[in-house]
């Protein structure tokens, strides 16, 4: 059985949701975070870089919430919430899922970084970085004009990793959605998922 090791309020809550979606079981163990918002030393016993996601499988330990929803979804789900290789939606699919992490939340985390110095406020970095996240939300809201999920008509992992940047992490980067309309819609569906509200009362954010 799979062990999730689960910080409250961080990207983990994709691999407690993924295991819902397949109906899997797995065994949950929860870490609260310092109050600096740090993860505690307790989860570097797990894993040497002592962050979240992390799961344990047998003798193995896995990190990164993208590599641990693939690895969880070809190793134990038979393929399910996956496009195959040679399906019209692959291209969609494999965009989105690696979208998620490489372009859509490294920029808010930088975002987040230069909203921490007050020296940045008046920068022009951080007026372009700004100006990237409208253009990139603008961009994610215009696709979801075209398709129910990231990958096509399907719910597939994509968005089990896409969902993350509009929910849990405008707790720490609390940005405004109010002008993407699709994005919102997207997210009542999201919202409305049986597997997606279960894994929320168990590993979503408390505040």
């Amino acid at each position: 059985m799979i062990t999730i090791y689960h910080l409250d309020t961080s990207r983990s809550e994709r691999i407690v949701w993924l295991m819902e979606e397949l109906g899997l079981d797995y065994k949950l163990e929860l870490f609260q975070r310092n109050a600096n918002g740090s993860a505690p030393d307790t989860m570097k016993q797990i894993h040497a870089l002592g962050k979240a996601p992390v799961i344990r499988d047998g003798d193995t330990v896995l990190a990164e919430s993208g590599a641990i929803v693939d690895y969880i979804v070809h190793r134990h789900a038979g393929d399910r919430l996956t496009v195959a290789p040679a399906a019209a939606e692959y291209a969609r699919y494999i965009y989105w899922f690696h979208f998620a992490e490489g372009s859509l939340m490294s920029l808010l985390i930088l975002a987040l970084v230069l909203g921490r110095v007050p020296e940045a406020d008046a920068s022009p970095v951080r007026t372009r970085v700004l100006e990237r996240m409208k253009q990139t939300l603008s961009f994610i809201d215009s696709e979801l004009a075209q398709a129910t999920y990231f990958a096509g008509a399907a719910f597939t992992a994509a968005d089990i990793m896409m969902t993350f940047p509009f929910t849990t992490m405008r707790h720490f980067l609390n940005y405004e959605l109010a002008p993407y309309a699709n994005i919102l819609a997207y997210l009542q569906r999201i919202e409305s998922r049986p597997a997606y509200q279960k894994a929320m009362a168990l590993a979503g954010s408390k505040d």
